[in-house]
């Protein structure tokens, strides 16, 4: 049966990525994307639903479907503040979740961060671990947190230190090649990794995929 696949985060990187390819899959009929501006995609398959991520009562009937994909980020500049970022980083991600999950969807996917840890002194890294271990809790049938490292690709604003760290670790990488697991990684690769780790059978509800694991996903099935 083919599936509805529901995205927030579709204007960023990974997100726009992911819903054009989605468009492409066959076993997708149709992708609802929740975000606050358009994609400005013509396609049969795509519903878009501009939103005001804190007016929840207005749009929460809307997050039905078979599998929630979440691409949503920002940065401490452009949200403003570290309150700022984690009000999109966490606060709107865990609450499209929570909805999802009360709402009968069954599969979570969330694009985390290599290193995502609770405990961490690092505020971005506690910030993602935070979320990955929050989300964990709804009841979703099946969970799939993604932890890509770097992230390769032309964004619409450019991240200079971003670019700074795919640089620098791929000049180590060539160094001391056991650090090979940490690669900055393109987004195209880990938008086609969270459509074949969403079809996922087995019967374990809550898996970690990290960064080394996407290149492999993204060309086959996590089945295979």
């Amino acid at each position: 049966m083919k599936k509805t696949a529901l995205v927030i985060g579709s204007t960023g990187l990974v997100g726009r990525l992911l819903v054009l390819n989605l468009l492409e899959d066959n076993c997708f009929e149709k992708i609802i994307s929740f975000s606050r501006r358009s994609l400005d995609i013509n396609h049969s398959k795509l519903r878009e639903y501009l939103i005001d991520f804190e007016e929840v009562n207005k749009w929460k009937e809307w997050v039905r479907g078979d599998v929630l994909f979440s691409a949503l980020g920002t940065t401490i500049k452009q949200a403003g503040s570290k309150a700022a970022q984690y009000k999109v980083d966490f606060t709107y991600q865990y609450e499209v979740a929570r909805i999802a999950a009360e709402n009968q969807v069954s599969r979570y996917v969330l694009v985390s961060s290599l290193g995502a840890d609770p405990t961490s002194r690092i505020f971005y890294s506690r910030m993602k671990g935070e979320l990955d271990e929050a989300v964990r809790k709804l009841g979703f049938e099946k969970i799939s947190i993604v932890r890509p490292s770097a992230l390769k690709g032309e964004r619409e604003k450019e991240r200079k230190s971003e670019r700074i760290v795919i640089a620098v670790t791929g000049s180590v990488i060539k160094i001391l090649p056991f650090l090979k697991k940490y690669q900055p990684i393109d987004a195209g690769i880990v938008a086609r990794a969270m459509i074949n780790i969403s079809m996922d059978e087995s019967e374990e509800k809550y898996r970690i995929f990290n960064n080394d694991v996407l290149f492999k996903l993204a060309g086959n099935s996590i089945n295979d």
